[in-house]
């Protein structure tokens, strides 16, 4: 079945970087679009970046842009965040999900498969 694991979250400075990744099972990577999304406490699910399934179209929320960069390794059923200059308004709980069209990007309920997300905290 399709299991998405997310990974590398954790604790940053202001300013600092990480990069999350996304280990996909049960499918093949190469013939989806992915996605990135976050969630704040109190706070909706909002979209981050997504990734079309041959990575030449892509979405970027504006709060991201030239900031973060979402990448993928088909060989490896990889996808990838990285985020730099990171912001204390970045903070939340970041999930990768299938099915996420870049120009559908921000259409939550069209996502077919959610992982469980990993933690990201920006604090001094």
């Amino acid at each position: 079945q399709v299991q998405l694991v997310e990974s590398g979250g954790g604790l940053v400075q202001p300013g600092g970087s990480l990069r999350l990744s996304c280990a996909a099972s049960g499918f093949t990577l190469a013939w989806h679009a992915m996605g990135w999304y976050r969630q704040a406490p109190g706070k909706e699910r909002e979209a981050v970046a997504c990734s079309s399934s041959s990575d030449n179209n892509t979405y970027y929320a504006d709060t991201v842009k030239d900031r973060f960069t979402i990448s993928r390794d088909n060989a490896k059923n990889m996808l990838y965040l990285q985020m730099n200059a990171l912001k204390p308004e970045d903070s939340g709980v970041y999930y990768c999900a299938t099915d996420a069209e870049p120009d559908f990007c921000t259409v939550l309920s069209l996502r077919g498969h959610w992982g469980q997300g990993t933690q990201v905290t920006v604090s001094k």
